[in-house]
């Protein structure tokens, strides 16, 4: 577990609106917390803040969902979904939704394939 960051100016603490530039809500994105993120590895990183930064930065090796990251760089999801809607509108992340897990198969399916196998 990550020990809670100290706050003050050592700790590099920074209010929430200074972060979103006094925004409140997302441009036009509306990110659930399962949806997956994956940055742009061939666009330059000049012009984003520190915060869209370690955004992208973090989600280079693979696609990271918005929980995850939030999670990662301790922002509250109402800031983070505010940077992850600048940096789509900026091309530098795509989004995609989650995997919906497999549907169980049938009970009646699961007892052809026993009968099949058997038969071989």
């Amino acid at each position: 577990m990550t020990p809670p960051r100290p706050r003050g100016k050592e700790g590099g603490l920074v209010r929430p609106y200074v972060v979103t530039g006094g925004r409140s809500s997302a441009s036009r994105n509306h990110f659930d917390l399962a949806t997956l993120v994956i940055s742009q590895s061939d666009l330059s990183r000049t012009g984003l803040t520190p915060e869209q930064r370690r955004v992208v930065e973090l989600c280079l090796p693979g696609a990271l969902s918005v929980a995850e990251i939030s999670g990662h760089l301790c922002l509250p999801l109402s800031v983070l979904r505010i940077l992850l809607a600048d940096l789509m509108d900026s091309g530098h992340i795509t989004t995609r939704a989650p995997i919906p897990a497999a549907q169980r198969p049938g009970k009646i399916l699961l007892e052809e394939v026993l009968r099949g196998l058997r038969a071989l």
